[in-house]
């Protein structure tokens, strides 16, 4: 899919990002609906926006910021260099430079932009984040309740923590769909924080679904990670096209 190199103006400087459109002699099925799409602790790098243009082959304008803008610029990362060495060195400088409020407040000037294209359909938007990302997709959709059709974390770590910042204390005012997509081996999400993660969805009553994906581990849809596993990503890319087309499209 075409994919264009942009800056957006966000509160606390320019953010680059790409915009990600469906197939080139598709302009005539223009406006399209969009995507916020957060990514992952990784940062802005190609395997992201090979993801994104997964979505985007669907029929979605997919908007991909750099969570890390903050920082200025940088090298984009490596993976597979990063997990074989020190990780918290590595990642730790640019995590701190971001957050789930930050990404919430960041959120505003990602739609505004997408309000000014004409090739963007008018009305609601979906988001999806990826690992840390996934806290940050919800704590957008949080935040612009009346702005967000469908949100999803896939493997999403910290989703119900002691953080004032945790998603889960903010997750009752989500007012679209949410899907849940967790690891069977995750230390980010365990099973006590999923119970938790689910309790506070229940008791405000949102509408969500919740997948453990079987044999999975942490990162498992990223596929420049170590732990990439094709199958599962296959069916996440199945369950979040069909969550976005059902809450995203007109009927």
């Amino acid at each position: 899919m075409p994919a264009e190199r942009i800056v957006v103006n966000a509160p606390d400087g320019a953010c680059p990002a790409y915009v990600v459109s469906p197939a080139e002699g598709s302009a005539a099925a223009a406006p399209w609906p969009a995507v916020i799409f957060y990514g992952d602790a990784g940062g802005l790098r190609p395997a992201m926006v090979e993801m994104a243009d997964t979505v985007a082959a669907a029929g979605y304008l997919v908007l991909v910021p750099d969570v890390y803008y903050r920082v200025g610029p940088y090298t984009p990362l490596v993976p597979k260099e990063v997990f074989a060495g020190d990780v918290g060195a590595v990642l730790g400088p640019l995590m701190s430079t971001t957050g789930n409020d930050k990404a919430a407040g960041d959120t505003e000037a990602f739609l505004a932009w997408l309000d000014a294209r004409e090739d963007v359909r008018k009305g609601k938007v979906g988001a999806v984040g990826f690992c840390m990302c996934g806290g940050m997709a919800l704590s957008a959709a949080a935040a612009w309740p009346d702005r967000f059709g469908a949100v999803a974390s896939f493997h999403g770590g910290n989703l119900a923590s002691d953080d004032p910042a945790s998603p889960h204390l903010r997750v009752g005012a989500i007012q679209g769909d949410v899907y849940i997509a967790s690891a069977e081996r995750d230390e980010f999400y365990p099973p006590a924080m999923a119970a938790r993660f689910e309790a506070a969805l229940n008791e405000a009553g949102v509408t969500y679904t919740a997948e453990e994906y079987a044999g999975a581990s942490h990162g498992w849809m990223v596929p420049d990670f170590p732990v990439y596993d094709a199958n599962c990503a296959e069916r996440g890319w199945t369950a979040l096209i069909a969550l976005f087309d059902r809450t995203l499209k007109p009927s």
